[in-house]
């Protein structure tokens, strides 16, 4: 199938580019003895997620239990749910996971710990823990130091949990910020206490896990981690390139939209608005955008209502028309791609590929 077949707005994905990001990747790990357990939060696909094992990742990590659900059709040998789970009905469905693959939660509190503990020793399971590590995004996790430790120590005494170690997210670090380097001296600094605390008080760690896309091709840079999970790596997105992170050549997906107006001069509309993309912004753009037009690299995706995208061609230097297809790379892949029931993979303007996004909506 053509490209122009499509209906729009439809999702697309470079194959070429996906798999080259996969190997990427897949080949700095190795490298440097990184354990890669990557988060399916961009993709959502188990198609996606065996493609990641079969390039050596060890396992997936999702954030809730529903796509811990979904993301058992991909063969995973095992699941980190990198996100505290509360609520009798959750915990239920989570162990029903754990029998048919290795589970770990990630976690910060004891009163979530106690309530896994109960959980999975009702099931006859051990679940293992990796305890969430703050190191400056100020999200779950605890600071370094013994409360920290506590916590580690009170779970090696609860049924059913075995503690494996500590990860930490720093997804807030640009290097490529002015104060990208000074944050990231912080991080390393962070996981250095945190291992000479464990050590004294005689606790093994056997992950220490951590990483960003953001921050992923300097990982090693960081004594005693072991472990990444980035997950935006596998498409990219306008984001990733503001980051340093990628360039435009390696963002995989786009989303083909058609134009449906240009009655306003100097402007047109698109079939793609905040139902189709995100209104996540780039942090510190000097020009406010929606996502970069990839044939109309000067054109600019301005503003969004729910079904209409707003194009400022006045800069373009190019003639736009009713009926034309634009190609957009969005700001925030992973919310984007939330927002599709399937994508297309393509290769040049060929459909090879056609998958649900089987994980889309599963907040529970």
């Amino acid at each position: 199938m053509h490209i122009s077949e499509l209906d729009t707005p439809a999702l697309l994905v470079d194959l070429d580019r996906l798999e080259a990001n996969l190997r990427r990747v897949a080949g700095y790990c190795s490298e440097h003895g990184l354990r890669l357990r990557p988060h399916i939060k961009t993709h959502k696909s188990p198609l996606i997620g065996r493609r990641q094992i079969s390039h050596g990742a060890a396992g997936l990590t999702v954030a809730k239990v529903g796509e811990a659900e979904v993301m058992l059709s991909s063969g995973t040998p095992d699941l980190l749910v990198a996100y505290p789970i509360v609520g009798e009905s959750k915990l239920r469905r989570l162990m029903e996971v754990a029998r048919k693959t290795n589970v770990t939660v990630a976690l910060d509190s004891l009163e979530v710990a106690q309530g896994l503990s109960s959980a999975a020793q009702a099931a006859g399971l051990t679940i293992g823990v990796l305890v969430e590590v703050n190191l400056g995004l100020n999200r779950c996790g605890l600071d370094p130091g013994p409360d920290l430790v506590a916590l580690a120590a009170a779970i090696t005494r609860l049924p059913g949990l075995r503690f494996d170690g500590v990860q930490s997210y720093y997804g807030h670090i640009w290097l490529n910020k002015p104060d990208g380097p000074a944050h990231f001296e912080k991080v390393k600094q962070g996981i250095a206490q945190v291992q000479e605390d464990f050590r004294k008080a005689g606790i093994e760690l056997k992950i220490i896990g951590g990483g960003s896309t953001p921050t992923l091709f300097h990982s090693h840079e960081i004594a005693g981690i072991n472990e990444i999970r980035p997950g935006t790596y596998v498409f990219y997105d306008s984001m990733q390139v503001a980051a340093g992170s990628c360039r435009w050549e390696d963002c995989a997906v786009t989303v083909l939209t058609t134009v449906v107006s240009t009655a306003r001069p100097g402007y047109a509309l698109i079939d793609g608005g905040s139902k189709t993309f995100t209104s996540d912004g780039i942090p510190g753009a000097a020009q406010p955008s929606f996502g970069k037009v990839t044939e109309v690299p000067e054109a600019v995706f301005y503003n969004m209502n729910e079904e209409h995208g707003y194009l400022d061609l006045r800069q373009a230097g190019k003639t736009i028309r009713v009926g034309d297809r634009l190609r957009i790379i969005p700001n925030h892949v992973c919310v984007a791609v939330n927002m599709h029931e399937k994508a297309y993979g393509i290769r040049g303007d060929n459909v090879e590929e056609v998958w649900p996004v089987e994980a889309r909506g599963k907040l529970q």
